[in-house]
């Protein structure tokens, strides 16, 4: 064992937030503000976002009521925002590895709490539309149980103590800087979880900063590892995409020496939120060419940096011809790894084609293989 690692702490409790750490809240939140500042001739453009990720909900309304110079006090606006929220609850889907990581450590005898600056009552709402979770958590608290929310350390404080745990024996996984800084000033081990891109420069107080729950290593802490993964790959809940192969930067055969079959994101807003950002593989089918093994990335692509997120699947055949314009259609059934940056082209293209080899060897595999004949592929 390594000096790094004999120090770490091992952890007996995990303390989870739930807001963009468990579930996708402000993709709702942010549906809501567009419509609901038009009436005041305003347009919600995600700027205020970083500011009132992880606050209490009366710091993120009146952040907004200031920022945007709105003509109604705090009261007046959180009157009418949290009725259209209340509607639109049933629709806040789970983050991918939410499901996962909450079986796993349920199963596994840890003892859990959910501590978040919403309030409890809130929080029971919406975790009701998520089969199984209460029963999960021996422990949940809300910010109008204890006497200040984060970025204050007293709901992980409390979380512990209901848990009978000393606060060094608990893992915070966060996804937001007050979080962050709660987690730690209540002396936790802190794992956090950026719900908001290319923002992992701020979270340098963290333990750990992971790219996704999927990417979440339990036994670093001392708890009981994950044993779903399978030659290097995890499975994932199938998604599908199509549509018209588009040319993109022009640096997948020019500069990479990897011609991508890239896909617009125009009409996949929502799967760029759910899914983050990384190396995932699965099927690719072409009406009049046939069905392929694909290798994909999702995300900023760090080393180019992106300013839109973009779909970038490698059909792992050799084509003699370009295909633009034809009709396009994935099922994407494992991820490889999260999103990274690379210190050179070369190290770059030595990591693509290391997934390449890895798609490959795990799309022969029957839980995988048994895709290649689904009907969307030849539709």
């Amino acid at each position: 064992m390594s000096m790094s690692n004999s120090l770490k702490k091992l952890s007996s409790c995990v303390l989870i937030d739930l807001d963009g750490t468990l579930i996708n809240t402000d993709g709702v939140v942010s549906d809501i503000l567009r419509k609901y500042l038009s009436k005041y001739g305003k347009q919600w453009d995600g700027r205020e976002a970083l500011k009132i990720v992880g606050k209490t909900p009366l710091e993120a309304a009146t952040t907004i009521v200031e920022d945007y110079g709105l003509p109604c006090g705090v009261d007046e606006f959180n009157s009418e925002f949290y009725p259209l929220f209340s509607a639109q609850m049933d629709k806040i889907k789970s983050l991918p590895g939410a499901n996962r990581l909450i079986r796993h450590l349920n199963g596994h005898g840890v003892p859990m709490a959910l501590a978040s600056n919403s309030s409890r009552a809130n929080i029971e709402s919406k975790i009701s539309y998520h089969q199984g979770w209460k029963d999960c958590f021996s422990v949940i608290i809300g910010s109008d149980e204890v006497s200040k929310g984060k970025p204050s350390p007293d709901l992980f404080l409390q979380a512990a103590r209901k848990l009978n745990r000393d606060p060094g024996e608990c893992l915070v996984i966060e996804d937001s800087v007050p979080g962050v800084l709660a987690g730690k000033a209540a002396g936790a081990t802190v794992i956090a979880v950026p719900s908001l891109p290319k923002q992992t420069h701020l979270y340098t107080s963290a333990d750990e900063v992971i790219n996704s729950l999927l990417d979440l290593k339990p036994e670093k802490w001392g708890l009981p590892p994950f044993q779903d993964w399978i030659e290097n790959t995890l499975p994932i809940d199938p998604w599908r995409i199509g549509g018209p192969v588009i040319k993109g930067f022009g640096r997948g055969s020019k500069v990479l020496g990897i011609p991508t079959a890239n896909l617009s994101t125009k009409d996949y807003a929502e799967e760029l939120v759910e899914h983050p950002s990384g190396v995932y593989f699965g099927w690719a089918g072409l009406a009049t060419r046939g069905v392929f093994k694909m290798v994909m990335s999702i995300g900023w692509n760090p080393y180019f940096n992106n300013t839109e997120k973009t779909i970038e699947p490698w059909l792992l055949h050799d084509f003699t011809e370009d295909f633009y314009g034809e009709e396009l259609c994935l099922i994407i059934v494992g991820y490889i790894r999260p999103e990274a940056n690379f210190p050179s082209l070369e190290s770059l293209v030595a990591k693509i084609h290391e997934d390449r080899e890895v798609a490959e060897k795990a799309l022969d595999l029957p839980s995988y293989a048994k895709f290649k004949d689904d009907p969307y592929l030849t539709k």
